[in-house]
């Protein structure tokens, strides 16, 4: 099998690595194809996997419209010279066109409601469509529902070993506590006209969560002087680890806001978007992610919590429960990759 896989964020590499490596290890023939936004790219880097980048992701709107152009046509380039069996991606505006004008299989997985450009770019033009059973939204015939989450696939118990050597990259001691922050660029095109938490409640939540511990950055965009020596020590492909064993969560990140839930991690949301996701209803109703937003309402929950000495422990054994009830989405993947490849 020729599979050819796009992708677009640092999430859907994570998302794909397990999949990938089964397939590799079975004699497929895989092309990746990627996007330099944020730390895809060194992500892929660390973890070996090979990839050709097509595009960077632009800044203004006017280069993201050229950015568009360049991809469709180098995408469209690479299709036809190494003429897949099968393309796939996660809510790629890219693969379902091209697939339908080279005749091409497309498999696309999503679970952001929101997206303004899958309805137009995307839907229209899918062989398959995959999405979380909690989805907001009917597709049509080609939607397929599956009861999981896009992080079940790499976060799941039987896909994540725990390692807590993490704690010394990090300079933590055996039971330290810390934090973790997360701020976004909001340059996605979901994310447009969205907005978290404003400078000033970013100090407050520094203050607040150095009070219990020591606190660790995650940012898509370049962080205050004052704060580099905040931002995580550690290589990219082991923020998972990181997070699993965190304290407490705290950002606007709402892939990562799922991440750290699903590993055990009093998780706390704040984004303007809070409310058009089905993914957080449901994952607000397991009492795994606390949505919010209001920043402030958000700060008085993680002071609450972090002064909480059982919050931990609780969040580990809901977040167990959890993955038991849901199903490992990186075998549901290979599964739809191979049965429509084949078709």
């Amino acid at each position: 099998m020729r599979l050819l896989v796009d992708l677009c964020h640092p999430g859907h590499v994570h998302f794909f690595r397990p999949v990938l490596a089964r397939l590799q290890a079975e004699g497929h023939q895989l092309l990746v194809t990627a996007r330099d936004k944020d730390v895809t790219i060194e992500l892929l880097q660390a973890l070996d996997i090979p990839h050709r980048v097509l595009s960077r992701l632009g800044r203004s709107r006017a280069s993201l419209y050229l950015e568009f152009g360049q991809r469709l046509l180098a995408l469209y380039r690479e299709i036809r010279r190494f003429r897949p069996h099968l393309l796939t991606g996660i809510g790629d505006i890219f693969l379902a066109p091209l697939g339908r004008i080279t005749g091409t299989p497309s498999l696309i997985f999503t679970d952001t409601e929101h997206a303004s450009t899958d309805p137009y770019l995307t839907y229209p033009w899918a062989t398959r469509i995959c999405t979380p059973e909690v989805f907001g939204k009917d597709l049509g015939p080609r939607q397929l529902r599956y009861r999981g989450f896009h992080e079940l696939a790499y976060l799941h118990p039987r896909q994540f070993p725990l390692d807590p050597g993490v704690r010394r990259e990090l300079g933590l001691g055996p039971h330290e506590p810390f934090s973790v922050m997360r701020f976004i660029s909001w340059q996605a095109a979901h994310d447009k006209g969205a907005r978290g938490l404003s400078r000033e409640l970013q100090v407050e939540a520094l203050r607040l969560l150095s009070r219990h511990g020591r606190v660790f950055l995650s940012s898509e965009k370049e962080l205050p002087p004052e704060w580099q020596a905040l931002r995580l020590p550690v290589p990219v492909h082991r923020m998972h680890q990181v997070l699993a064993q965190a304290d407490l969560y705290l950002g606007e990140g709402a892939t990562m806001a799922t991440e750290a839930a699903l590993l055990g991690t009093p998780s706390l949301y704040v984004s303007s978007l809070v409310g058009t996701m089905g993914n957080f209803e449901a994952l607000r109703e397991a009492g795994l992610v606390l949505s919010f937003r209001s920043g402030e309402e958000a700060l008085q929950q993680a002071a609450r919590l972090l002064a909480d000495p059982a919050a931990k422990t609780s969040w580990q054994a809901r977040a167990l429960a959890f993955a038991d009830a849901h199903l490992d989405v990186a075998e549901f993947t290979y599964r739809q990759i191979l049965e429509l490849a084949g078709a």
